[in-house]
């Protein structure tokens, strides 16, 4: 039985429409900016596809319409183009289900597809790693166990290659494992090498990381720190090549903008998103820009990968979308005024969730799910399957929602989970999704979905939760 909540029922199949799945039923105010009409372009079919009548455009166009067309070549082309595929498969979303990948008595903290979708990664605070192996039922073909392990596993990140991966914790040392090896049980110096990197430019530095990610030519390393730094360690030269003090606060999240590796993009407990050129790192020392209109700090930041668009998920509750063209050298931190709110264990002012930076540089807001407890993270839909016409995102209130990119609307919300979702990935090909969370599952979604039994509710009734003043 689909577990699936929406606000409308015209997406109870699974599919979704531009125009019918808006917040609380209702069609929400469009998107007028450049980003609205390129995502159109990649993801809306030819119009002679699309025709339901001579002369007239019918959005979304019937899939079984558009076969027709194909297989009549209305269009010219003798096959569907990339938009044409897009439109077909992002009807149809990852929200059947869900079935359980695997189950651990651990929180988990972060897991994520490979670029090609072959190898999903899962880390938990319970020092464990596990490398899925998608292709062969979901087998695990690498059980890491982690070394020197501070708190929780804050982030992973996969080589370019698929050949190595490698993990960090509250600490100032990242480690490096070979997940190519033939070595299943990967315990930390006893049954393999798990290869430490010293991020710290000084023997008494004391420091967490909550963010790492390799460079597009596998060379480089960028991490963002709890000392408020942003530091780049080169594989090459075995060495921590730069660090800056980039932020004010907490360096939650760092992330590439393009395939070129060039830009940087940087979020902060300080509110604010900074755009990094690394051509200019030594010699400025500054960031090229900086983005405002968070009101509380920035927990995750994803790349739209073309070197322009990025979207953020805030402490305030919601999710914004930038264009780094519109940024300022200029920065202006507004924040609740309440020095007394701390979102690890206090719910969201009612009176802020009204407030608005009055220098709010975003070009659109997105809101319904929580940030809450721990670092939610938010990505763009895969450009493959879905001409990233959504936004997708974890949520503390357990849920995954999937929101319209150009609407706003929110067309899916996955229910399953009984703590916060701190991550979930979209299969790059595939109308699949994973998501993990507090409880320890790791789930999967579909469309269609598989003949197994999905899983039963209300699976861990008595569990109790236990809450710190140090969750991240």
């Amino acid at each position: 039985m689909n577990r699936l909540n929406k606000n409308t029922s015209a997406c109870s199949d699974g599919s979704a429409s531009d125009e019918s799945c808006g917040i609380a039923g209702e069609r929400a105010s469009y998107l007028d900016h450049e980003i609205a009409q390129l995502t159109r372009l990649r993801s809306s079919p030819n119009e002679l596809l699309g025709r339901a009548v001579p002369g007239r455009m019918r959005l979304p166009a019937s899939t079984v319409r558009m076969l027709v067309g194909r297989e009549g070549n209305y269009s010219g082309r003798g096959r569907f183009s990339p938009a044409d595929g897009c439109h077909v498969l992002s009807r149809y979303l990852p929200t059947r289900g869900p079935w359980i990948v695997d189950q651990m008595r651990s929180r988990a903290y972060v897991s994520q597809f490979s670029a090609d979708g072959s190898i999903f990664i899962a880390g938990f605070q319970g020092s464990h790693i596990r490398v899925y192996d998608v292709d062969r039922d979901w087998k695990v073909k690498k059980d890491i166990s982690a070394r020197n392990l501070r708190w929780t596993i804050t982030d992973t990140s996969l080589s370019p290659d698929q050949l190595y991966l490698v993990y960090a914790s509250m600490s100032p040392i990242i480690h490096i494992v070979n997940v190519g090896s033939a070595t299943t049980e990967s315990i930390a110096n006893v049954t393999e090498i798990h290869y430490g990197l010293n991020l710290s430019s000084d023997d008494d530095d004391e420091f967490g990381i909550f963010s790492i990610k390799f460079s597009t030519d596998g060379q480089e390393l960028v991490a963002g720190t709890s000392d408020s730094s942003i530091c780049v360690y080169d594989l090459g030269a075995n060495k921590l090549s730069l660090r800056i003090p980039a932020h004010l606060s907490d360096v939650n999240t760092v992330c590439f903008a393009d395939e070129s590796g060039h830009l940087i993009y940087s979020g902060s407990d300080d509110s604010f998103c900074k755009v990094w050129d690394r051509r200019c790192f030594v010699s400025k020392g500054q960031p090229a820009g900086i983005l405002m209109g968070h009101l509380e700090g920035v927990t995750f930041i994803d790349s739209r990968g073309d070197g322009r668009y990025l979207i953020s998920n805030g402490k305030d509750q919601t999710t914004k979308l930038w264009d780094i063209r519109k940024m300022t050298s200029n920065a202006v931190n507004l924040g609740l005024g309440d020095d007394e709110w701390d979102y690890r264990w206090m719910d969201y002012p009612e009176y802020a969730r009204n407030l608005k930076h009055p220098h709010d540089q975003s070009l659109a807001t997105y809101k319904g799910h929580s940030v809450l407890r721990t670092l939610v993270r938010c990505y763009f839909s895969p450009s493959y399957s879905t001409g990233q016409k959504y936004i997708y995102t974890g949520s503390s209130d357990s849920s995954v929602y999937i929101y319209d990119l150009v609407s706003g609307g929110q067309v899916a919300k996955l229910n399953h989970h009984e703590a916060p979702v701190r991550d979930c990935s979209w299969h790059p090909f595939y109308p699949m999704m994973i998501s993990s969370a507090w409880d320890g599952d790791i789930v999967r979604w579909e469309f269609p979905g598989s003949d197994e039994a999905p899983a039963p509710p209300n699976k861990r009734q008595g569990r109790t939760r236990r809450r710190s003043l140090f969750d991240i």
